[in-house]
């Protein structure tokens, strides 16, 4: 039918954007496996996390010119997260005692650590649990060698996800981002903030967003 379905959700850019959306899939389940030389995927691990900081180091660059400098602090934070010992070492401890790979050792802790920072009260501090998750989920597209979920959209979009991480919304080339539809997130999120600064109109919070509506215009 051809009526306007409208959600609702928490305007975090006061603009407006007309477009297609596109909706960027992330879900990627982690699968469990035994590994033959336990050596071999520390070692890839510690690969993957020297990759990662490289990649994070650009991201700064882009950040500051695009975000400014207290914007782009975050990135330096998620390079102290990478170097933190306590996270590296659970990593490593889970691939030493269980034989496991690296993306499932990664993904376990990531969680874990995400889940320590949700349960305190201080809202800072429950922000953090985004970046975990932001870390994780670039290491574990590393050492999978996966590709960017963004990297497909080809054309002008209205960009949906479950949720975006900062690096994600920083990455954003503004000539195909039209605007940003976001289900989970919330006004203070670094995401909306990094939006707002970018000059990218985006809505967080809307519930009723899913797959389906992908390739629908919207405004």
């Amino acid at each position: 039918d051809d009526k306007m379905k409208i959600l609702k959700g928490k305007g975090a850019s006061a603009q407006i954007a007309f477009g297609r959306l596109v909706f960027a899939s992330k879900e990627k389940n982690v699968k469990r496996y035994k590994v033959a030389e336990v050596k071999s995927e520390v070692l890839k691990y510690k690969n993957a996390v020297n990759t990662a900081i490289d990649e994070i180091s650009a991201l700064y660059d882009k950040a500051l010119v695009e975000v400014g400098e207290t914007n782009a602090e975050i990135f330096n934070m998620h390079k102290v997260m990478l170097s933190d010992e306590d996270f590296s070492d659970s990593v490593i401890n889970i691939i030493e005692s269980q034989e496991v790979n690296a993306e499932f050792a990664v993904a376990l802790t990531g969680e874990n650590f995400a889940n320590m920072f949700l349960a305190m009260d201080d809202a800072y501090m429950k922000e953090r649990s985004r970046d975990v998750q932001d870390i994780s989920e670039r290491l574990i597209r590393i050492l999978s060698g996966e590709a960017d979920a963004f990297e497909e959209i080809k054309e002008p979009s209205i960009v949906a996800a479950e949720d975006l991480t900062p690096s994600e919304t920083v990455k954003m080339d503004k000539t195909k981002v039209m605007g940003i539809v976001t289900k989970k997130g919330s006004l203070n999120s670094h995401t909306a903030i990094l939006a707002r600064s970018m000059g990218i109109p985006a809505i967080v919070n809307v519930e009723e967003l899913n797959e389906k509506l992908s390739g629908k215009y919207v405004i």
